[in-house]
């Protein structure tokens, strides 16, 4: 079972730290019912209660307390919500209440709509309490969520190749901290990591080294260091041309978000692209470099498995 996100190892509670994540669309569609007096289902739809238009103020407090659901559930962050919506569905005794909320934010929006439905249950309720006292409020729950680890297929794992290139490392000067970062983390979610190489700067072993361990099967080769701009930052340069077919946008978010968090990362170099069938990623050397880097291609990295073998984008 996993562990609960808002404990910590000494079982006190903690907000979850949504800093390093990536903002991305996040969607989530909720549900709940409230069972109600024929006589009050026709009361509503003819508007004749005393206290006024039931579902419009029941929407409004429902799309209210999406916006302040951050300040009601304790350990929900506070989120820009760019759209909300609730809609009514009535039937012979019971109204269906469902929601959609939107953000671009760096965590879901799940408790924002089951807190919509929630609390447009409850306003049905508070107003239509002096004629029935009948009412129950159903079962409230989440219909789908979109974005997130959610976004696309990510079940499978490839077998990974980890290359540290570094004249100081390969030396004995110094010791490779990026390279064990790499493969820990691509191990701890399940990947074989059972190729692990270091070598000097600008080494002509580097595509052979890749090209041997693609006739081995390893799907996905990362390489941390040598895409500086020194004289023996050889990294690009060498593999470069290699490519059968470049990865752009791996690129491009790599860079982004390198930018985002560290000005100077603009002036790192990196590359993505495939050979024959095997995704190759040159990483900056830098320890944080690899970390920032981990945060962008995991999961989505595992979804571009899922593409080459057919299935869809």
């Amino acid at each position: 079972m996993n562990k609960f996100s808002h404990i910590n190892e000494d079982g006190n509670v903690e907000m979850v730290d949504v800093t390093e994540k990536l903002s991305s669309i996040r969607i989530a569609q909720a549900e709940s019912e409230i069972i109600l007096h024929k006589n009050t289902i026709d009361a509503i739809k003819n508007k004749k209660l005393s206290k006024g238009n039931v579902l419009t103020t029941a929407k409004i407090a429902g799309i209210y307390a999406a916006k302040k659901t951050w300040d009601i559930i304790p350990m929900c962050h506070q989120l820009n919500l760019s759209f909300i919506d609730i809609k009514f569905k009535l039937s012979r005794d019971k109204i269906a209440i469902r929601s959609i909320v939107k953000t671009r934010e760096a965590t879901g929006v799940e408790m924002e709509a089951l807190t919509a439905v929630s609390t447009a249950a409850l306003t049905i309720y508070d107003m239509c309490k002096a004629i029935d006292k009948t009412m129950i409020i159903g079962a409230i729950k989440l219909l789908k969520k979109i974005g997130g680890k959610t976004d696309c297929a990510i079940k499978y794992r490839p077998n990974i190749g980890v290359i540290t290139i570094s004249d100081s490392v390969f030396s004995g000067d110094n010791e490779d901290k990026s390279g064990p970062i790499l493969i820990k983390r691509f191990a701890d979610l399940g990947c074989k990591v059972n190729h692990q190489k270091v070598l000097p700067d600008g080494s002509k072993e580097l595509l052979l080294t890749i090209e041997s361990w693609i006739k081995d099967s390893v799907e996905l080769v990362l390489t941390t260091g040598g895409t500086g701009l020194g004289p023996r930052d050889l990294t690009i340069q060498i593999l470069e041309n290699k490519f059968d077919s470049k990865l752009p946008g791996i690129e491009q978010a790599l860079h982004a978000y390198g930018r985002s968090r560290k000005k100077t990362a603009m002036l790192s170099r990196l590359t993505a692209g495939v050979i024959k069938e095997t995704i190759v990623i040159c990483l900056p050397g830098s320890p944080n470099a690899v970390k920032d880097a981990l945060r962008v291609l995991i999961p989505s990295i595992f979804h571009s498995f899922h593409m080459m073998k057919g299935e869809k984008h």
